[in-house]
């Protein structure tokens, strides 16, 4: 455990250190918030579908933690390029320790980010609709971040330079958040889109925090939890097979 716990503390010192970094992966999702918000929340009311704002909440928070976890694994890069990774490999703690002690360093940060944007919604004019339902809210992100950190961790693990770790999280982060339910409801788009974000885990991500917190929902939060379940599952496992794989 005190392994895991100096990992940990790791993670989080680096980024309290780096306020670049934290002004950086919190200015798209005010952004958003504010453009789409009050721009096209007009819009969403006099179509009849209430306040988008109400809708919009839980997928900025989704994608503020899609962004946050997935491209954690610069860090994991960064470790192996530099050769700090290399010398905790050649110690005497199993690889399953060393990168459960990142990702949940990572996890942890992008948790974080994901509160700031809650706060920050509530000063814009969100309100959840239950405040009793933002504990299991919390639960679900806890759990959506702990994947995409090891999704992130895995994906480094694989590449070896910036370069592809960058080109790979640009085909797949943007078309997984575009795709899935963060920004519109699926009632009314076209089927292939609709089918195409069914197959996404991260409109079930979205869609678990939209129950919880707007009492919205698409998919019913039994599925919800159980794609993230699986999600959760597939993306450690994925982690520790690529990390252990790792040549130094």
């Amino acid at each position: 455990m005190e392994v895991i716990y100096a990992l940990w503390l790791r993670q989080i010192r680096r980024y309290y250190r780096s306020g670049s970094r934290i002004l950086g992966t919190l200015g798209q999702p005010i952004l958003l918030l504010l453009a789409l918000g009050y721009g096209i929340g007009a819009i969403y009311k006099r179509a009849g579908q209430g306040d988008y704002l109400q809708f919009l909440v839980p997928g900025i928070i989704t994608q503020t933690v899609l962004l946050s976890g997935i491209f954690w694994g610069i860090i994991v890069l960064m470790d192996k390029r530099f050769g700090f990774l290399s010398e905790l490999l050649v110690t005497p703690v199993s690889r399953t320790r060393i990168l459960l002690g990142s990702a949940l360093g990572g996890a942890t940060i992008s948790i974080m980010q994901g509160l700031i944007v809650f706060i920050i919604s509530l000063v814009l004019g969100f309100r959840p609709h239950d405040w009793l339902l933002v504990a299991p809210a919390f639960g679900v992100l806890v759990a959506v971040c702990l994947a995409l950190a090891c999704f992130g961790a895995g994906i480094a693990s694989m590449v070896d330079d910036f370069q592809g770790f960058q080109g790979i999280n640009n085909l797949l982060v943007m078309p997984m958040f575009f795709l899935s339910s963060a920004l519109y409801p699926l009632n009314s788009v076209p089927t292939f889109l609709r089918i195409i974000s069914t197959w996404n885990p991260v409109s079930y991500m979205v869609d678990a925090l939209r129950y919880l917190l707007s009492n919205q929902t698409h998919f019913g939060l039994q599925r919800d939890f159980l794609v993230i379940a699986v999600t959760l599952v597939v993306s450690m496992a994925f982690a520790i097979n690529r990390f252990n794989r790792i040549q130094m």
